[in-house]
């Protein structure tokens, strides 16, 4: 396994789903993680979960659609565990909406959590990377940066946005020995693709067992699979990797690639 003891982590959007697993995960490395997200109950729920194992975490509320509040949480890092090696920019809104229908306030809000806020993060961190003499960027995308699905339009492209982010900020940075890759994940079951499945598209309790059905691996992807792909880009085992997007897809069973 690999390590990342005494490593100071940062996971956006890590009150739940995808963020809470990779938290989790990093701690049960070694990593000092700072926990972040509007939820400050499902906060202290996953420090108090990474503290029982053994972990070191401690949660700043922030609402990334701020500006300043992006940067607080970076300095949250220095001020509490002493610096900052890692950041995973994971925090995401998933809103539906097709090219026709989609507002325009919409569109600015998926654009403003989904490309500006790791932008901002990014930003703030180079500072205290330099000083620990590099460090590691994790950005979480979606295989929807392709072409994406006809009801994810302004996320499909805010991915899309943030893979071009990746590539740019790697050529720019390694210079400092600062990595920055990311993982375009498929379809993860999460307590928040569940409530979207039902609550909004009106999915019966059913979808997860018919979903299955479409995957060549009998299941669909989890917050761990992803959690362990993000443990590779932070760990020294890819210390010479820097501007690479890894894709966590399972085809449907028969269908070639759809881009």
């Amino acid at each position: 396994m690999p390590s990342l003891k005494d490593k100071v982590a940062v996971v956006t959007g890590s009150t739940s789903g995808i963020g809470r697993g990779i938290a989790g995960h990093f701690a049960r490395l070694g990593a000092k993680v700072v926990i972040t997200g509007r939820d400050e109950d499902r906060g202290a729920q996953a420090v108090e979960a990474i503290r029982h194992g053994g972990g070191e975490a401690d949660f700043m509320r922030a609402d990334l659609l701020d500006e300043d509040q992006c940067r607080r949480v970076i300095q949250f890092a220095r001020e509490r565990f002493g610096g900052l090696d890692i950041l995973v920019n994971n925090a995401g809104d998933t809103s539906r909406g097709d090219i026709e229908s989609i507002t325009v306030e919409l569109w600015d809000r998926i654009m403003a959590l989904n490309l500006r806020a790791p932008f901002i993060c990014l930003q703030e961190a180079i500072p205290l990377f330099k000083d620990r003499g590099g460090g590691s960027v994790v950005n979480i995308g979606s295989v929807n940066a392709y072409i994406g699905e006809p009801n994810l339009a302004a996320y499909s492209a805010s991915k899309g946005g943030l893979m071009t982010l990746t590539r740019n900020a790697a050529s720019d940075l390694n210079q400092y020995r600062i990595r920055v890759n990311q993982i375009n994940v498929g379809w993860t079951l999460t307590e928040g693709e569940d409530r979207v499945k039902r609550q909004q598209e009106g999915k019966g309790p059913d979808w997860v067992e018919a979903a299955t059905a479409t995957r060549p691996f009998g299941r669909l992807l989890t917050p761990q699979d992803v959690a362990y792909a993000a443990t590779y880009f932070a760990s020294d085992e890819s210390e010479c990797i820097t501007g690479s997007v890894m894709d966590l897809e399972q085809y449907p069973v028969g269908a070639p690639p759809k881009w």
